[in-house]
């Protein structure tokens, strides 16, 4: 009976360590089945997972590009318009990265990817420190000043060529453009005759005369030397008074608003910086309210067909001037001469711009230098001394009788040092052109 306990307890025992042996093998099997399968899901960095899109160790190639909230509050990533986002990655990073399960693909312009991809890279750069400072304990030393003069001489690197600068400089006139002359020219000449004023107009106005208009172009010479306007705009704004009487009839207590409202189109017209409108109501002395003077512009616009663009005398003698250069005298006495003709509407209305102004360059150059119209300005416009020689005498008699004058506006005007004084040269008592 013992030897049979024994033997029982001995089986009995064995039996247990068989069992023993068996879980252990199953638990280190399944240990190792969990540790092949953890080293397959874990990642060689921990990283905190986003919604969608690619990991955060991923930024360097993959930019945030569409958000959404999560719970935390923190904004998922999109994935860029191609598949090419680990262009330019380590091999080390991308064996170790585990990949997202899925693209997103965004449809967007051609060349859209390429911006994003440079921009991409430009952030990168920008946002990695090109350079780190270490702070340094202790208060910061003033760079010393280094000691170098700089020698002025020609054999100094440093020297400049004062010359090419003097060159640059140099003004140059709008108006010289010598391949287009004689198309300009043509031009004007044409646009004149369109834009011609009648000569005979002042006869069938039933209530103004030609000594009124000529106060009123004497008083714009005042208004433009008040407010510092070009020649161009008094030329301009006669203009528009004498094509504008042409065609209506106006009463002598509205001959000052068309000439106000005639003097604000020039302004507009021809100056960077014109008078506001109650500027020229002030310097009526209130005589016209504002929304006269603008009825009176709109009336003058209807009248002119809003063709403002007319040829003066002022241009005609600026191409004359281009073409046949003359010394600032004659220049100053030729303007003096074309504004002199402006003030007496008779006899000059009669004649067009070209030819009062080429009559005004030979009276002004027979003045100064006793020299008369040159060949060159013959060739170009097709005027003879010959042809010219009616509007020399009227403008000749006129010269003389201008310090006996009852408008003298003008003359005060070219006494100034900026016109040379011209007006206080003598006119010559014959005219003798060959």
């Amino acid at each position: 009976a013992t030897m049979f306990g024994i033997s029982r307890d001995h089986a009995a025992s064995d039996l247990q360590k068989n069992q023993d042996r068996e879980n252990m093998l199953l638990k280190q099997r399944a240990a190792a089945k969990h540790r092949l399968e953890d080293q397959e899901n874990i990642n060689p960095k921990a990283t905190s997972r986003s919604v969608l899109g690619a990991l955060q160790n991923n930024q360097r190639s993959a930019r945030p590009q569409l958000q959404q909230g999560t719970k935390q509050g923190h904004s998922c990533q999109v994935l860029s318009c191609t598949n090419s986002e680990n262009h330019g990655r380590d091999p080390s990073e991308k064996m170790g990265a585990k990949q997202p399960g899925f693209t997103i693909h965004v449809d967007e312009p051609d060349g859209a990817c390429t911006k994003k991809q440079v921009a991409s890279k430009a952030k990168v750069l920008m946002e990695k420190p090109l350079l780190t400072i270490n702070p340094i304990a202790g208060n910061r030393q003033p760079l010393s000043v280094i000691e170098c003069p700089l020698d002025a001489s020609f054999d100094s690197p440093v020297a400049m060529d004062m010359s090419v600068c003097d060159a640059e400089e140099k003004p140059r006139d709008a108006n010289e453009v010598p391949d287009y002359a004689v198309e300009i020219h043509k031009y004007l000449r044409e646009m004149e005759i369109k834009s011609r004023p009648k000569a005979g107009y002042m006869k069938k106005q039933p209530d103004i005369t030609n000594s009124m208009r000529a106060i009123l172009v004497d008083w714009l010479v005042e208004v433009g030397e008040e407010y510092k306007l070009q020649n161009e705009t008094l030329y301009l704004a006669a203009n528009y008074i004498d094509r504008f009487l042409s065609a209506m009839s106006v009463l002598r207590g509205k001959l000052q608003l068309v000439g106000t409202a005639a003097m604000l189109l020039a302004s507009k017209f021809e100056e960077i910086y014109p008078p506001e409108v109650t500027e020229f109501v002030y310097i009526t002395d209130d005589t016209y309210t504002k929304k006269q003077v603008l009825r009176m512009e709109h009336l003058i616009l209807k009248v002119l067909s809003f063709d403002l663009a007319a040829p003066t005398i002022n241009q005609f003698l600026t191409q004359y001037f281009l073409h046949q250069p003359v010394n600032q005298k004659v220049e100053s006495l030729s303007m003096f001469l074309g504004e002199l003709s402006l003030v007496d509407s008779d006899p000059f209305l009669k004649y067009l711009p070209s030819v009062t102004a080429a009559a005004a360059f030979v009276l002004a150059r027979y003045t100064i230098t006793g020299v008369s119209w040159p060949q060159s300005l013959i060739e170009l416009t097709g005027y003879t001394v010959e042809s010219l020689m009616p509007c020399i005498m009227d403008l000749h008699q006129t010269y003389l009788n201008a310090p006996q004058h009852a408008q003298q506006s003008v003359r005060e005007k070219y006494k100034g040092t900026k016109y040379h004084e011209v007006s206080l040269i003598e006119p010559p008592e014959k005219v003798m052109l060959v």
